[in-house]
Formats: structure tokens, C-alpha cells, sequence
């Protein structure tokens, strides 16, 4: 039996537990000189029910898990211009196309080789489609990354990756249900996308004449701050209702607000941020299922996916921005390599519809967890310029 539970009584051992342990791995890590995230998912692992099974994945850890990489994606959004966004647009929108057909029809291929049935080979390839933009995030911003030119890339490319993604689901889905409703799935499309474009093209005109105005006329404390927590949660369920998932709402709100906001709102939501998203990445961790792995022939096809999913993103999204040159494409390939909870979301559907064995929903979780972990070393690599050029810039300033 698990150590927590969901009852409620139990909140102050969960948070102990799971937010404890994610940060003392992750001090660790880092004193050795490797990227934190890695740990905090490893973390999940360790702490989850087939390993020490201390803990289960639960309503508590969900709900603080989705709350996490909400505020990790207005965080990164609060550094994001929304000028600078859209100067890297066009290339962006290449390199998420090219990052979801080929990741699409390398799933789909293998899984056929493998002798899986077609609509499985289907939900194989949606699972390696889209990426997960909160890993990406949490290391470009713990590293203060997010200026960089492939950074920006990778996000604009990331949430355009996320619309496709849906769309993407939305067309298996209505295949494995035998009803393929083209005007729906073209009207879902418009409206996410539309969504995207209007807060992007005007939020922050928008946010720089009415906040001011509103919050001078606040008397309690921290009004900024208020609204702007009533405007990620406002921006969060509208982009639900748009078609996209929450966090490209969360973005987007810290997207309008980034060059409206004083540094006090930065710094409470730095705050809040670094409390729930470690529950976001031990929830990625918690999921891993050793047991899925039972025979050589599942190990082999398991191994075979998640090279092809590493590769397809490096050379799908690494190409199309080789005119910036090979380091920033080699990054922005890196980049988008994770899948995270995405790829798994679509796997618990393709299992709840009876559609997919328990065998590859296995080895699916197995392919978005190793993504997700491999991520934060290779960006590490491929940034190290960058960093130490900061370094030398830094200590020119200061002397």
C-alpha cells in the first residue's frame, strides 16, 4: 500500500514527500554539475509504486501537478516579448510542421514493422508527435536562457507544435471511433489557432493601456499580482475552450503582461512556480512502469521508438533552421525532444479506448519519461556557449 494517499489529511506528508525529495535530488544533481529537472523526475521514479511505492499518482498530485506547469509557463511567458515572438514566427511554423509529420510517420511506420495493429501503429506515431514545452521551459529559464535567439524559437515552435498535436489526436481519435468529422476538426483548428494569433498580436497593447489603470485603483495588497493570476486562470480556460491545453494559455498570459508587470510580480511568481512544479515533474517520474518490460522483444521495440522519437525531432525541427547555423539548430532539435505528460496523455486515451495494449501503452510512457530525461543533459551541452558567453558578458558589466 502506497505511503500516500489522496485523503485529504495527508497533505502535509505529500507535500514533505514529494516536494522534499524532488529539491534534495535536485541540489544534489546540481552540485555535481547536471541539470536539476533530471532529478526531480527521477525523484518521481524512485518515490513511485514500482520502486519504493511510497507514492501513487493521485488527484493531490495531479491537480498540483497541472498547477505547476501552469505557473511555469506564465513564468516563462512574463520573460517573453511578445515583438520577439513574433520576429520568430514564420521559421517557428516550419520547424513544429516539419516536427510533427516526421515524428507522425516514424511512430506509425515502426509500430507496423513490429507487427502492431494499424490503428495502434496510428496512436504510436500521435504519441511521438507533440512536444512537452514545460521541460524545455523549466531548464531555458533556470539557466537564464530565454533570450537567446534558438530559445525563442523553441517556444513560439513548441506552441504551434501543441495546436498541431491536438489536431493530430483529435483525427486518431475520431479514426479509432469510426466518425471523422471534418468540419469539426476544422473548425477546432481555426479557433485554436485564431486564439493564439489574437492574444499574441494584441494582448500586450491591450494589457499596457487597461492594467495600469486598474490597479491604481486597488486597495488591497498586491494588486498586480491579482490580476494577473485572474488573467492566466482567465486565458487557461478560454484556451480549453479554443481548442489548445492550458499551459498555451498560462504562456500567453505572461506573454501580454511581460512588459507591463513590475518585478514584484515576477518575483511571486518565481515563488509560487518553484512550489508546484516540482509535482509536475515527479508526476512524469511516478508514471514509469518497469514492469511493462517483461520480454526482450518489447525491449527491443521499446529502445527502436525512443531513438526514433529523439532523432525525428533533432533532424524534423533541426533542419529548417539550419540557415541560423548548425549550433542553433542542433539546440532547437534538442529542444523539442521531449514529450513529457503529452505523450503520455495520448497514451492513456489510445488505452482507455481499448484501442492500444497495455504492452505498447508501456512502452509509450517509457519513450516520453526517457525524452524527458535525456533533454535537460543534451540542452546543457548544446547551450554551453552560450552560457559562458553570458559569464564573460556578466563579468564585463560588473568590472
Amino acid at each position: 500500500m502506497a505511503l500516500i494517499a489522496a485523503d485529504a489529511t495527508q497533505l502535509p506528508l505529500a507535500m514533505l514527500m514529494v516536494f522534499g525529495t524532488a529539491k534534495l535530488l535536485s541540489e544534489l544533481f546540481e552540485h555535481f554539475g547536471q541539470p536539476g529537472i533530471v532529478a526531480e523526475i527521477l525523484a518521481g521514479i524512485l518515490l513511485g509504486p514500482h520502486v519504493l511505492g511510497w507514492v501513487e499518482p493521485n488527484e493531490l498530485i495531479v491537480a498540483f501537478a497541472e498547477l505547476g506547469v501552469m505557473f511555469l509557463l506564465f513564468r516563462v511567458g512574463l520573460e517573453v516579448k511578445a515583438s520577439e515572438f513574433i520576429r520568430v514566427g514564420y521559421t517557428a511554423a516550419i520547424i513544429a510542421l516539419l516536427g510533427v509529420i516526421l515524428p507522425f510517420i516514424a511512430g506509425w511506420l515502426l509500430a507496423t514493422a513490429f507487427h502492431h495493429e494499424s490503428i495502434e501503429s496510428v496512436f504510436v506515431g500521435a504519441a511521438m508527435v507533440a512536444t512537452s514545452v514545460g521541460i524545455t521551459a523549466r531548464f531555458l529559464a533556470s539557466k537564464g536562457l530565454l533570450q537567446a535567439r534558438a530559445s525563442r524559437i523553441i517556444l513560439a515552435a513548441a506552441v504551434i507544435d501543441d495546436v498541431l498535436g491536438l489536431i493530430v489526436l483529435a483525427v486518431v481519435t475520431s479514426i479509432a471511433r469510426g466518425n471523422v468529422n471534418v468540419a469539426q476538426l476544422t473548425l477546432t483548428a481555426v479557433l485554436a489557432l485564431g486564439f493564439i494569433v489574437m492574444v499574441v498580436r494584441w494582448g500586450t497593447r491591450a494589457m499596457g493601456a487597461i492594467l495600469p489603470q486598474i490597479s491604481q485603483k486597488l486597495r488591497s495588497g498586491e494588486g498586480q499580482f491579482t490580476l494577473a493570476m485572474c488573467l492566466l486562470f482567465g486565458l487557461s480556460v478560454l484556451s480549453i475552450y479554443a481548442g489548445v491545453a492550458a499551459i498555451i494559455g498560462a504562456f500567453l498570459a505572461g506573454m501580454a503582461l511581460a512588459e507591463t508587470v513590475d518585478r514584484r510580480v515576477h518575483d511571486l511568481t518565481n515563488g509560487v512556480a518553484e512550489l508546484f512544479t516540482p509535482f509536475f515533474l515527479v508526476g512524469i517520474g511516478l508514471r514509469f512502469n518497469f514492469t511493462a518490460f517483461a520480454n526482450v522483444s518489447t525491449v527491443v521495440f521499446a529502445i527502436v521508438i525512443l531513438l526514433a522519437a529523439i532523432l525525428s525531432k533533432v533532424v524534423g525541427c533541426g533542419l529548417p533552421a539550419i540557415k541560423g547555423g548548425k549550433r542553433d539548430a542542433l539546440r532547437i532539435g534538442i529542444g523539442m525532444i521531449p514529450r513529457g505528460e503529452v505523450g503520455m496523455v495520448v497514451a492513456q486515451i489510445g488505452l482507455a479506448m481499448s484501442v492500444i495494449s497495455d504492452r505498447v501503452f508501456g512502452v509509450v510512457v517509457f519513450m516520453s519519461v526517457m525524452t524527458t530525461l535525456i533533454s535537460p543533459p543534451l540542452l546543457n551541452w548544446a547551450y554551453k556557449d552560450v552560457k559562458a558567453q553570458a559569464a564573460i558578458e556578466t563579468r564585463f558589466r560588473i568590472g
